[in-house]
């Protein structure tokens, strides 16, 4: 019963932790395109654009900024690079579309933290 209790805890903080980074989000002028964004490979949190930038934004919810960087494995950013490319292929105008491997740390009473490129794809 605990154990489900905290994975309830973990949902709800990490549902709220993505509203709040859209938010942020288009605060900086991007569109929100995608939220939790399920393929066979995995799920990309949110899928945001400006012009022809397209943002692939893991969003972590951590104590430190630290403790947010340690929790993107190698192994989670193939998953969420496949992900990304399965989106991307689905883009009408794919060819002109650059991309960008974000996160966004939302850590205890501050405001998110925003860092580009936190890995890069494969290309």
């Amino acid at each position: 019963m605990a154990n489900r209790r905290a994975r309830q805890k973990a949902y709800r903080l990490g549902h709220s932790s993505e509203w709040l980074v859209a938010a942020a989000l288009v605060l900086k002028g991007f569109r929100i395109v995608a939220r939790r964004y399920r393929t066979k490979l995995g799920e990309i949190d949110l899928i945001a654009r400006r012009g022809d930038l397209v943002v692939i934004v893991e969003v972590k919810a951590r104590k430190t900024l630290a403790e947010a960087m340690e929790a993107i494995a190698h192994q989670s950013e193939r998953r969420i690079e496949g992900a990304a490319d399965l989106w991307l292929a689905r883009q009408p105008d794919y060819a002109r579309l650059s991309m960008r491997f974000d996160m966004v740390a939302v850590l205890p009473w501050r405001w998110p933290v925003h860092v580009e490129n936190v890995f890069y794809g494969r290309n």
